[in-house]
């Protein structure tokens, strides 16, 4: 049976009468390629003019057409080849009519290009951007396509070409863009001065910059004056006016400390039991997709925090805790930290972290930051959602928590790695109000929160569509592998509702998330229901109304406590969800 685990967060936003909408995800339709674990789906573009997805399969490197005029059965109508500009297509987009690809070369360190087509398929026009463009993206106001070139090295670093962003003119019209309405920025101008925190690291002593610089992502201010560009392996962002087309600023994401408040996390793939706590470790955010929003005036970037590492047959920076030498001063307690129940089993970066370059580490760095963060539009941190991804997971599905995308027997696999890896994020405006949808690509599912106020966003949801009971190549064993999310507002959509794309890569299908149950807190106050904030909650939690008799049951089932009144202290409970019911009324609170 498949397992749908949906899980509602009532709470109250700060500013008082401030509507809180929730959320509520179904799966109405899927398409199957029948391809597993081959990157057979992957990004993911809608046109709502003639409903139809276009979406790149890796396996083949093509792209295929999809017909989602009825969402609950999603029809194939045609495949694009895009062999005659390249190798393969990577990432797409479609804006007002035309479908964006781009395409690396057959020959990895070659300029690959961006590639025109019309909804119907039809070739419009191709520009050469620079090597391995692996996102492509429009500005809003459709005068311009960006592309992050992210200039891998070969597996031996024999050749390392430089990572670079594509800028190509279309406000004459995509049919007649030519190599002159191209501008390929690179980062030579920051070699040799840029923020030391910036990771620039390879198999050689200080490599140039300009090459080690991968570009993985790109979000474009609302207002089109601005982009920003993940380089992921660097953890840094770059600023780039597109009234200039100038890179203004490159600065390191800096790192989250593990050991401190609520950045928790559960650190090995050994013990049978989780163990979700602080550990003496930095975290680099490295995040991969990533959005752009204006609140109040102000923009704001939205990042999932996946992690990567860099595994070549000439270099790796991969290697584990127990395997290292610690510094004897800054861990006194090495032995018991280096055990594999502990810290032993974590995969670190050997890039950082032996300070006084004396062989042994006084630091430990890890992949990804297994959360969401904000960023203000100078790139400063804004929030994070620290451990509670783990948190909810670990409450929701204790029997596959960290679980991996390919295999359904796997609890805690991921753990000594980079966790459930948040990988894809898509914003949305939902009656009044702006909700992030996180796709996690290694446990699956997506992650909802309200993001009204960026400085304090508040969970809403998560929801799985993975059926753990079967084996994880079963055609239906779910949505395997998110790499991909793309929102669908009512008035574009094809059955006149919200919906959400989830394009997965290892189980090669794209799903249709209805999203429902859009309820204001208004409408809650007008019917007497209930919510309570703080949600999350450490200590008291305090209720809309006064309950009565209100029991509340931890996830097994248990009645831990009757509450009457407006308050509740649930201080010296364990840390996870509960439900209040009170008579036929209910709602979940998550206990940090």
């Amino acid at each position: 049976m498949m397992r749908l685990t949906t899980l509602l967060f009532l709470s109250l936003m700060a500013v008082a009468g401030q509507a809180q909408n929730l959320i509520d995800l179904s799966v109405i339709g899927t398409y199957k390629t029948g391809v597993f674990d081959d990157g057979a789906m992957e990004i993911a573009a809608y046109d709502a003019t003639t409903q139809k997805v276009f979406a790149v399969n890796g396996s083949t490197g093509t792209i295929e057409v999809l017909d989602i005029s009825d969402p609950t059965n999603i029809t194939k109508t045609a495949t694009i080849d895009v062999s005659p500009y390249g190798d393969h297509a990577n990432s797409v987009a479609f804006q007002n009519g035309v479908l964006a690809a781009a395409v690396e070369h057959d020959d990895f360190d070659k300029n690959g290009k961006a590639v025109f087509f019309n909804a119907t398929g039809a070739f419009l026009a191709s520009a050469e951007v620079g090597v391995l463009p692996d996102m492509i993206t429009f500005t809003p106001d459709g005068n311009k396509v960006l592309t992050a070139n992210e200039g891998e090295p070969d597996d031996d670093y024999t050749v390392d070409p430089y990572g670079t962003v594509s800028i190509i003119d279309i406000s004459g019209g995509v049919q007649n863009v030519t190599q002159t309405d191209v501008t390929t920025l690179d980062f030579i101008s920051f070699n040799t001065n840029y923020d030391p925190a910036i990771r620039n690291f390879g198999p050689t002593a200080n490599p140039e910059l300009a090459r080690n610089l991968e570009p993985e992502y790109i979000a474009v201010s609302p207002t089109s004056d601005k982009a920003y560009v993940v380089c992921q392996e660097n953890n840094a962002m770059a600023i780039i006016d597109l009234s200039t087309n100038t890179i203004t600023s490159l600065k390191s994401l800096g790192f989250k400390d593990w050991s401190t408040g609520d950045n928790k996390m559960d650190a090995s793939n050994k013990p049978a039991t989780v163990n979700i706590r602080n550990w003496p470790v930095f975290g680099m955010y490295q995040p991969d997709a990533m959005k752009a929003f204006e609140n109040n005036g102000s923009v704001y970037l939205i990042t999932a925090n996946e992690g990567d590492a860099r595994d070549y047959n000439a270099y790796s920076e991969e290697e584990r805790v127990e395997d290292i030498t610690l510094d004897p001063t800054a861990f006194p307690n090495a032995a018991a930290i280096q055990h594999e129940d502990s810290l032993g089993r974590l995969n670190i970066t050997t890039s950082l972290g032996d300070i006084d370059n004396d062989g042994d580490y006084d630091e430990l760095y890890a992949y990804g930051a297994r959360s969401f963060s904000i960023w203000d539009d100078q790139a400063n941190l804004v929030w994070d959602s620290k451990g509670l991804f783990a948190q909810t997971l670990l409450s929701t599905n204790p029997n596959e928590f960290n679980a991996n995308n390919d295999d359904n027997d796997s609890f805690k696999s991921r753990s000594d790695d980079k966790g459930c890896e948040p990988e894809a994020v898509e914003v949305a405006m939902i009656n009044g109000q702006r909700f992030a949808f996180i796709g996690l690509e290694r446990m699956g599912g997506v992650m909802v929160y309200n993001i009204t106020d960026p400085t304090n966003p508040t969970f809403v949801s998560y929801y799985i569509n993975r059926d753990f009971s079967l084996d994880a190549d079963d055609a239906n064993a779910g949505d395997l592998g998110p790499e991909n999310l793309v929102f669908i507002p009512a008035n574009e959509s094809p059955n006149g509702q919200n919906l959400l794309l989830n394009a997965n890569e290892v189980s090669g299908t794209l799903s249709i998330y209805q999203v429902g149950g859009t309820i204001g807190l208004n409408e809650f106050s007008q019917k007497g229901l209930l919510q309570a904030y703080p949600n999350p909650v450490m200590d008291e939690v305090t209720f809309t109304r006064e309950v009565s008799n209100a029991k509340l049951y931890d996830m097994g089932g248990r009645e831990m406590m009757i509450i009457n009144g407006t308050t509740a202290n649930l201080k010296n409970l364990p840390t996870g969800i509960y439900t209040l019911v009170e008579g036929e009324l209910s709602l979940q609170i998550l206990k940090k």
